[in-house]
C-alpha cells in the first residue's frame, strides 16, 4: 500500500501545489486517511539562504520557549512564525505547525570546524531525541515539508499547498503498517535537503538503524522511512557518492549478478557490497527521494512495489501508478516502468 508521486521541473518552473494534490488523490485506495504530506523546493526565495526549520510544537507556550534558547546559543533565528493553517473538519489539530528561518554561527563556537550542514543536523537530532514537546521534521534551505494524519485533500487545504510554489514536488499518502498513524510519522521525511516518500516495508530497518546511528545519527520515530533519510544523506553528502551509486549501494544487485558482471563492474559492485553491507535495504519497497538538484526514483532488488515514470517537456514524473501521473500532466510522454534495483534520475540543468 501507500501511494507516492514526484514531480521535478529541470529548469526550475514554479508549480503550485493544486495538481499534485488531486494527482496524491487519485491513489486514495493506497492509503487509510491516517496521514499524507508534501515537500516543496523553491518555495522560500527571499529566505533560501537560511534553514528552514519546521517544526510541531505540542504546546506553544511550554515548549517553545526552549527551542528558542537552544537555537540561539547554535546561531541566529532570523524569522520565526506560525506556519498558517486551516480548519478542516476532520483532521485534528494535535500540534501547532511552526517554522523557523535559521543562520547557524561559528563565531558562537571558537575554533570550530564544523559545517553548518552537521551544525543543522546535531539540533534536528537533539531536539527530537528528548521528546520535550517538539518535533522538527523539516530543515532544508528554501523548502518546506507539510504533512499531517488525514487524507491527502485534507492535508492539503489544512496548509493550502496551493498556495507555495515550488519547482520540484514530492507527496505521500499513508497506509500504516508497523507504526501507529501520526503526525510525524506521517511522510515525507527529511533531513537537511533530502525529502523521502517510501511505499513498503524496509524489513532490514533493524540493520540499517544500528550501521546509521554508529555515525551519531538518531532515530526517534521508529519508522523505516526515518532510516532511509539518514541513509541518503550519509552516502551521498557525507561519503560523496553519487545518487546511482548510493541506490547501487541500498539496494545492490544479486551476487549472481555480480558474478556475470565484466571485470571490473564486479569489482566497483563488490567493493560497493562490502562496504556498505549494512545499509543494503531488504523487503518490498518503492522510494522517491528528492534535493534542491534532483529526484531519484527506485525499488527494491525485484520490484516488489510499483514504480511508473512519465515526461513532458522539461518534466520527469514518478508515481506508484500511471493515473497519478496523468492527473498531474494528461499529455505526458515516454511512459515507463524502471527496472528492479535501477535508479531512475532527474537533474536540474538550469
Amino acid at each position: 500500500m501507500c501511494g507516492i508521486i514526484g514531480v521535478i521541473d529541470r529548469r526550475r518552473q514554479c508549480m503550485d501545489g493544486t495538481k499534485i494534490k488531486a494527482a496524491l488523490a487519485m491513489m486514495n485506495e493506497r492509503g487509510s486517511g491516517e496521514g499524507a504530506g508534501y515537500v516543496a523546493y523553491g518555495i522560500y526565495p527571499e529566505y533560501k539562504d537560511f534553514y528552514a526549520l519546521h517544526v510541531f510544537f505540542d504546546n506553544i507556550r511550554e515548549n517553545k520557549a526552549a527551542l528558542d534558547i537552544l537555537l540561539e546559543k547554535w546561531g541566529t533565528i532570523v524569522h520565526d512564525e506560525q506556519i498558517k493553517t486551516y480548519e478542516q473538519p476532520n483532521i485534528r489539530k494535535v500540534h501547532t505547525p511552526w517554522r523557523y528561518f535559521f543562520r547557524p554561527d561559528r563565531s558562537l563556537m571558537p575554533k570550530s570546524t564544523t559545517p553548518d550542514e552537521d551544525i543543522v543536523m546535531h539540533l534536528v537530532m537533539k531536539v527530537n531525541a528528548a521528546k520535550n514537546g517538539a518535533l522538527i521534521f523539516s530543515s532544508g534551505k528554501n523548502l518546506g515539508v507539510f504533512k499531517a494524519a488525514g487524507w491527502p485533500e485534507e492535508v492539503a487545504d489544512f496548509y493550502r499547498i496551493q498556495d507555495y510554489n515550488g519547482y520540484l514536488w514530492l507527496a505521500h499518502n499513508r497506509y500504516p503498517t508497523n507504526t501507529p498513524g501520526w503526525w510525524g510519522g506521517a511522510h515525507p521525511f527529511n533531513l537537511l535537503n533530502w525529502s523521502v516518500v517510501h511505499n513498503g516495508e524496509i524489513t532490514s530497518y533493524g540493520t540499517n538503524r544500528r550501521y546509521i546511528e554508529s555515525y551519531g545519527y538518531q532515530c526517534t520515530m521508529y519508522t523505516d522511512t526515518e532510516v532511509v533519510a539518514y541513509l541518503v544523506d550519509l552516502l551521498i553528502r557525507k561519503h560523496g557518492l553519487s545518487e546511482k551509486m548510493a541506490v547501487r549501494a541500498l539496494a545492490p544487485p544479486f551476487w549472481d549478478e555480480i558474478d556475470a558482471m565484466p571485470e571490473k563492474e564486479q569489482e566497483l559492485n563488490r567493493a560497493i557490497r562490502l562496504t556498505y553491507g549494512p545499509a543494503l535495504m531488504n523487503g518490498p519497497f518503492a522510494i522517491c527521494v528528492a534535493n534542491e538538484e534532483a529526484l531519484v526514483g527506485f525499488t527494491d532488488r525485484i520490484k516488489l512495489r510499483p514504480l511508473v515514470t512519465g515526461e513532458f517537456g522539461d518534466r520527469l514524473y514518478i508515481s506508484s501508478e500511471e493515473a497519478a501521473i496523468r492527473t498531474l500532466e494528461p499529455k505526458v510522454e515516454r511512459i515507463t516502468m524502471p527496472k528492479a534495483g535501477e535508479p531512475i534520475i532527474g537533474r536540474v540543468i538550469a
